[in-house]
């Protein structure tokens, strides 16, 4: 959860603050003519904070925690003579109780419906709150009725308030108009400073920040706090283009790294939440990875195109299509998929039941097939089997391929490496440990179900598929690889 924390003020340096103060006075003195010219950014944002800052809020909320409170037990050496003396004072005598304890913190959020009385704010924010109140900006305060819902994936919920008055709201804007460069403005709580404006650019699109599978993060250089998650980041008419929601910092404020979740994103999330008070992401059962260099290059595609599908769910919308692993996804439903991770996004904001187009590449053939998106189950992640212990193989086992020595599926080699009756293919009994292969993480168990998008039940299928590459020109081939747990993907390997 979000807190604040006291600031101070050192002395013996106010002299130099003061002498730095000055000089930044001189060099801003110039700066009003660029604004009038407008060479550097708007004007001035005072006429749409006016019009925005009533309808942004503060979060406080508060949580029980369990704990001890008095003094602590001193460090006395195990057997002491004074280690009973101690204990005896301490837990019998008063000197230290169980108590529970008031736990408190700040954030930020925005009305999106002043009629309904509709909150949005970060769920870290709220989360695990006993009681969550929201403040605004004319000192009024309303408890919060009902968290409506939240989503931990986008880190975004949903509050209902029963408003005594009328309240101001702000709408959402489109943030896939933004581009680098646009100027915003954030209006939040930072350290419990209530209503605060800054100002900045769009600094990136697109960013991952590996908090979630659907990063799809907006970068800001405009000053966000601890206390701004969960505010709004304004576009320069006055919309919502995102939600603040992280920094990156070393000391705890704003260095100018700021991200906030999209409105394209939050926008959708939103009305799940407030239709259901949970999210409905479209699925299409698939286990897809990024098209690297060498993937490219030995299938003869563009590097970083569309989305390689390494497996697929049985008898899920991707099944039903004819979508097979091995297929490069390059548009979804008309939009592009310009990288393994926009797949996921785009699916996931599709609307459950609707057929959609899939263009995708095979074995270097354009295809256009028709799905209808599942619903994906938010559920735990199903048991999986235990992994096998890595065994070093039998140098004597199989042949020797590309640095590895590849044998047929027997039930002795399957008992040996944990592998499944349903599983076809050649299993890796030894792998050169400074080789390519090893490198890029086969390991032994591991079962090489294709080769060149060609199933291989044997070293010498997998010897066939390695001439007919070299045949075509390419210096690497691709092999679809299982792990004994079931996990499929693509692995790019050095013929020479």
């Amino acid at each position: 959860m979000t807190s604040t924390t006291p600031m101070s003020l050192r002395k013996g340096s106010v002299g130099r603050s003061w002498r730095f103060v000055a000089a930044a006075l001189l060099t801003i003195a110039a700066v009003p003519s660029l604004y009038a010219q407008g060479r550097v950014g708007p004007q001035s944002v005072a006429p749409i904070a006016e019009k925005l800052i009533d309808a942004v809020v503060n979060i406080s909320t508060s949580q029980t925690m369990k704990g001890q409170q008095g003094v602590p037990l001193p460090n006395v050496p195990k057997g002491s003579p004074f280690e009973e003396f101690f204990e005896d004072f301490f837990n019998r005598k008063g000197g230290r109780q169980q108590s529970d304890r008031k736990v408190s913190s700040l954030g930020s959020g925005f009305v999106v419906d002043a009629q309904e009385g509709l909150v949005v704010t970060n769920n870290h924010v709220i989360d695990g709150a006993d009681e969550i109140i929201v403040n605004f900006s004319d000192g009024s305060k309303l408890k919060v009725d009902k968290v409506l819902g939240k989503d931990t994936k986008t880190d975004l919920a949903l509050l209902k308030v029963t408003p005594k008055k009328p309240l101001k709201a702000v709408s959402f804007g489109s943030s896939s108009d933004l581009k680098v460069g646009d100027w915003v403005m954030a209006i939040g709580n930072p350290f419990g400073l209530g209503g605060s404006v800054t100002v900045g650019i769009i600094s990136a699109k697109q960013r991952d920040i590996n908090s979630g599978p659907y990063d799809d993060y907006l970068q800001t250089d405009a000053a966000i706090n601890k206390g701004n998650s969960g505010g709004p980041l304004f576009n320069m008419e006055g919309q919502v283009i995102g939600v603040n929601t992280a920094i990156i910092s070393p000391t705890g404020g704003s260095i100018g790294i700021g991200f906030a979740v999209p409105s394209d994103t939050a926008v959708s999330v939103v009305d799940q939440l407030r239709q259901f008070g949970e999210t409905r992401r479209g699925w299409l059962g698939v286990r897809i990875q990024s098209v690297t260099e060498d993937i490219a290059e030995s299938v003869g595609i563009k590097e970083n195109v569309g989305a390689l599908v390494a497996g697929i769910t049985p008898d899920g919308p991707a099944a039903k299509a004819g979508i097979e692993p091995g297929d490069v996804v390059t548009r979804f439903d008309g939009k592009e998929v310009s990288s393994m991770r926009g797949l996921p996004r785009i699916v996931s904001q599709t609307p459950i039941g609707k057929k959609v187009d899939v263009e995708l590449l095979r074995k270097g053939q354009k295809l256009t097939l028709q799905a209808m998106i599942g619903r994906l189950q938010e559920d735990a992640d199903a048991d999986e089997p235990s992994k096998p212990k890595e065994q070093n193989g039998s140098p004597s086992t199989g042949q020797m391929l590309m640095s590895m020595r590849l044998a047929p599926l027997t039930d002795d080699l399957r008992k040996t490496y944990g592998l499944d009756q349903k599983v076809k293919g050649v299993v890796v009994t030894s792998v050169e440990p400074q080789s390519q292969a090893a490198q890029k993480g086969i390991k032994v168990g591991d079962v090489i179900v294709e080769a060149s998008q060609d199933a291989v039940a044997s070293a010498e299928d997998v010897a066939k598929s390695i001439e007919k590459v070299r045949k075509a020109g390419r210096k690497a081939i691709l092999l679809r690889v299982e792990s004994a747990k079931g996990d499929m993907r693509f692995v790019a390997v050095s013929i020479d």
